[in-house]
């Protein structure tokens, strides 16, 4: 009987490794497989690059790597860590390898963890065209493009910034869905937050031990709007609670250029079972508007919200153990008190 076209859920994911499809320097860790994903590790060492790049459909990422002029130095990342600087490309070699089976494809994504810190991360593959896509059958190792663009960074190896997504042939799109923005006060609470340049390290570890009010300032509307400035980094939420049923799992667009010029999400991955609690949970949507001043209203739609099928129904659901995000309105990353 041919097997099930869709999001591969945790169990397969599981399978995929001990099968070999995902090889790595150490064995995974608690938590590392969640219910339609596969958080990545960053392994020892890291490249400050001078740009960038691809490598394209004949080179390696590793050849790449030496040709004169494409990185700047090495950083050892595992006496004390180290710190990635804003407004610096790096390239972090991962702890997991692929071997993927034919049929088998993955895209990768931020963590929403990630993203609420407004760092980009992009998935790099040998003879790549194309950030954050692994094609069918796929073999060699998996490296992380990592740029900070508001707050350093403290990291580690084992560290996990990013995360894979394995897809079974082309999964069903079930439906799509947009989602607006939320302006309307209540109570003392403020719309959003907007961070602050010059703040300090965000250490990755340090989970609850930053002082929120060092890094963020509030934003309030005025008649329904707010103004957002260029290139400046903001955490709104939507209007509408997200549900994300058993069966499926849904991926939000980055940039959807017909809602406006600027971008509304960095971590894109919705697993199966968020927003299914009481109440029910909210988007919260990473920011940054493009160029120009740009004006958001209350009721504003921001972004697409894609829905898939999965290829079978998950053993765990989110909304367990170690999912920060269930039941959440307005938040900031977990690293902030």
């Amino acid at each position: 009987m041919a097997e099930d076209s869709g999001v591969l859920p945790d169990h397969e994911i599981i399978a995929l490794a001990e099968a070999g499809a995902i090889r790595t320097d150490l064995p995974l860790d608690d938590g590392q497989v969640q219910p339609a994903s596969l958080d990545l590790r960053l392994a020892e060492d890291a490249y400050r690059l001078r740009a960038s790049f691809l490598p394209g459909k004949e080179r390696t990422v590793a050849e790449m790597l030496q040709e004169p002029g494409i990185h700047m130095h090495r950083i050892d990342l595992t006496k004390e860590g180290a710190v990635l600087e804003t407004g610096c490309v790096y390239l972090v070699p991962l702890q997991e390898h692929l071997r993927l089976p034919p049929g088998i494809a993955a895209r990768a994504n931020p963590k929403s963890s990630t993203g609420r810190i407004d760092v980009f991360t992009r998935l790099v593959t040998n003879r790549s065209r194309a950030f954050d896509e692994v094609p069918m059958g796929y073999s060699g190792p998996l490296y992380l493009e990592v740029s900070p663009r508001t707050f350093p960074i403290m990291v580690r190896p084992g560290d996990r910034l990013a995360q894979i997504r394995f897809k079974r042939k082309r999964p069903e799109t079930l439906k799509e869905k947009v989602v607006s923005i939320d302006l309307e006060v209540k109570g003392d609470q403020p719309v959003g937050w907007r961070a602050k340049h010059h703040s300090g390290i965000v250490d990755l570890r340090g989970i609850g031990a930053h002082e929120a009010s060092q890094f963020w300032e509030p934003v309030w509307p005025r008649d329904g709007r707010i103004v957002l400035n260029p290139e400046e980094f903001y955490i709104l939420v939507s209007r509408e609670t997200v549900k994300v049923a058993p069966s499926e799992a849904a991926e939000m667009a980055p940039i959807a250029p017909e809602l406006g010029e600027f971008r509304a999400h960095y971590a894109g991955f919705f697993d199966p079972g968020f927003g299914m609690n009481s109440g029910g949970s909210r988007a919260v949507l990473e920011v940054r508007s493009r160029d120009v001043p740009f004006i958001l209203e209350h009721g504003q739609p921001v972004a697409k919200l894609i829905y898939e099928s999965m290829a079978s129904k998950p053993q765990g659901l989110y909304g367990g153990k170690g999912s920060n995000y269930q039941g959440q309105g307005l938040k900031l990353s977990k690293h902030f008190a």
